[in-house]
């Protein structure tokens, strides 16, 4: 008799570039190494991680947009942040993937931290989840790709800039600066020029200060309505 019992998990196949979806539930097999599994730690698998979009964004959001310009896509990057906090649905960021020569939207995010009571939940890492779920690949530069770029309402925190690097975008957008974040008592982590141009030197081009204004006011707006800093 087997002294644990292992529980199957199921994971979420979400087919399209708005969101996962509930329904579309089924069982993933149970890895190998852990079957038979005689550890004295059970093994509890049965809770799974559903990232969503609030349901402002269907609505909002224009998939048939043309973005030709890294300002235009900035302004989908600030709308989304703006409209996270008018909705309350989560912090002052927004962030959204292009393909890179023909501006075509592949996906958004936008901070879902304190909704989903998920650290990872930056806009940056919802915008890339969502589009490697749309192209279907684990990398943006996977073969028979075009190039990706992303569109960041503010600069990227440490996780973030992590994220890009590995996301496999040619190119980031960044809109306020971080000293904008931190004044609001964000703490962005550690986060240095050389960053930035590691990234660089990882073929990773940086536009930084593109509709940093416009970008500012969005943070400046969740100060007055008394938003959360919740990494405080």
């Amino acid at each position: 008799m087997k002294a644990h019992s292992v529980v199957k998990r199921r994971r979420i196949f979400p087919l399209r570039p708005y969101g996962w979806s509930p329904s579309e539930l089924t069982s993933a097999p149970v890895p190998a190494e852990l079957e038979g599994c005689t550890s004295l730690a059970t093994v509890a698998l049965t809770r799974d991680a559903h990232v969503h979009y609030p349901s402002w964004v269907a609505p909002f959001v224009d998939w048939e947009a043309e973005h030709p310009t890294p300002e235009d896509r900035m302004r989908v990057a600030i709308d989304l942040a703006r409209q996270n906090v008018e909705h309350g649905t989560g912090g002052p960021f927004g962030a959204a993937v292009f393909e890179r020569e023909s501006g075509r939207l592949v996906s958004v995010g936008m901070n879902l931290v304190v909704a989903h009571q998920n650290s990872a939940l930056h806009a940056e890492m919802v915008a890339l989840m969502m589009a490697e779920v749309h192209v279907g690949k684990y990398s943006l530069a996977a073969e028979g790709l075009p190039a990706h770029e992303l569109a960041t309402s503010c600069d990227p925190c440490a996780m973030c800039l992590g994220a890009i690097l590995w996301s496999g975008v040619t190119r980031v957008i960044c809109g306020a600066h971080r000293d904008n974040a931190v004044r609001l008592g964000f703490d962005e982590g550690p986060v240095f020029e050389e960053s930035y141009r590691y990234l660089e030197s990882r073929m990773v081009e940086v536009m930084r200060g593109v509709l940093q204004h416009q970008a500012a006011e969005v943070l400046e707006d969740y100060r007055r309505r008394g938003g959360r800093i919740y990494n405080a």
